[in-house]
């Protein structure tokens, strides 16, 4: 596709071809060299282990173009850091943090064209992805693995954008099991929510609101991103082994200290719902977004907290991140790398 022919503020979040991806293998237990191809498929074995056993993890994270021209890179360390975690989660050989940075500066140079404009509300998403690539049969780890990078121009994860979304809660799905994989960033947690996420889209709501696996006495996460309540000045998100370590909840939590909110991570009882003024939902995709109305499948009730804009401290959480972001507001806490693409 050509730069020209994309309407940046109309990008959905989806794929969209670029130009180039980046890749690495370990072989005979070390890495190689990192490469870079326009092929947009994978040779793989029949037998690949990540084909029959789930060896396979991934990340998300964005390079933004600021109103100074200069592109950033969000806390690309931090997912360096949680790719490899994922990766021994699951007995992967996980992948050196200096080998990813790199991987993430050369796909973003690659595809320069393709990091959509500032004041577009679109970002260049980048996707890590780590297979097993080994010939077995028997249930054991492989032994040779691939990292693949590449990047595509996405909008709102949301369909509304920064609007107050629907959410449900139904007690007949769990994400994950208790003491399962619910903290590492594996497909296998995702391809386990597609029926959940499914009936909810059909009912017309954004996404499956989770209660832990064990006791569904706690909340839990929204699908694909973190949640999160403010209940007086305190921001308020669950402490839980089943939930992903969102990077983008870990830097709102830091934000939020900024602006003079208390913090807290821990259980969150599922009662607690009616003493929030403000519920969202956030990660790397979705930013932060508030949730207006959580309707419980099972008990007929439901939790307002109004779908006409999202609550003041959302809001300004929100400001304050996409301003780090885009380079509109000092990066504080060093958590940007500005990209050189020349």
């Amino acid at each position: 596709m050509k730069e020209t022919e994309i309407e940046w503020g109309k990008l959905p979040f989806g794929y969209v071809k670029t130009d180039w991806n980046v890749r690495c293998e370990f072989k005979d237990g070390k890495w190689g060299e990192i490469t870079a191809t326009q092929d947009e498929y994978i040779p793989l074995h029949i037998a690949a282990s990540c084909l029959h056993y789930g060896q396979e993890a991934f990340e998300g994270l964005k390079a933004f173009r600021g109103k100074d021209g200069k592109v950033r890179v969000f806390r690309m360390d931090e997912n360096a850091k949680r790719f490899r975690s994922s990766a021994e989660g699951i007995s992967m050989e996980p992948l050196p943090i200096e080998k990813f940075e790199e991987m993430v500066r050369m796909v973003v140079k690659l595809n320069k064209r393709f990091i959509p404009p500032y004041g577009s509300g679109a970002s260049l998403y980048i996707r890590p992805l780590e297979i097993g690539t080994s010939a077995q049969v028997g249930v054991s780890p492989s032994k040779d693995y691939m990292v693949i990078m590449f990047a595509t121009p996405v909008g709102p994860y949301f369909k509304g954008g920064f609007k107050p979304t629907k959410v449900c809660i139904s007690r007949e799905y769990d994400r994950v099991a208790p003491k399962g994989t619910g903290a590492i960033k594996i497909g296998g947690n995702y391809a386990a929510s597609l029926n959940a996420g499914q009936k909810a889209h059909e009912l017309g709501y954004s996404v499956m609101l989770y209660l832990d696996p064990k006791e569904n006495k706690y909340l839990d996460e929204c699908g694909a991103a973190n949640f999160f309540g403010v209940k007086g000045n305190t921001y308020v998100t669950p402490n839980s082994r089943t939930v992903l370590p969102s990077i983008t909840n870990k830097s709102l939590r830091t934000l939020a200290e900024d602006l003079g909110l208390k913090v807290e991570q821990r259980e969150i009882p599922y009662e607690e719902l009616s003493e929030f003024s403000e519920t969202g939902t956030c990660g790397t995709a979705a930013v932060c977004t508030g949730i207006g109305q959580i309707d419980d499948l099972d008990k007929g009730t439901s939790f307002v907290y109004g779908m006409e804009e999202a609550g003041p401290v959302t809001t300004k959480l929100y400001h304050a991140l996409q301003d780090i972001q885009y380079g509109d507001a000092p990066d504080n806490h060093g958590w940007c790398e500005i990209i050189e693409l020349d």
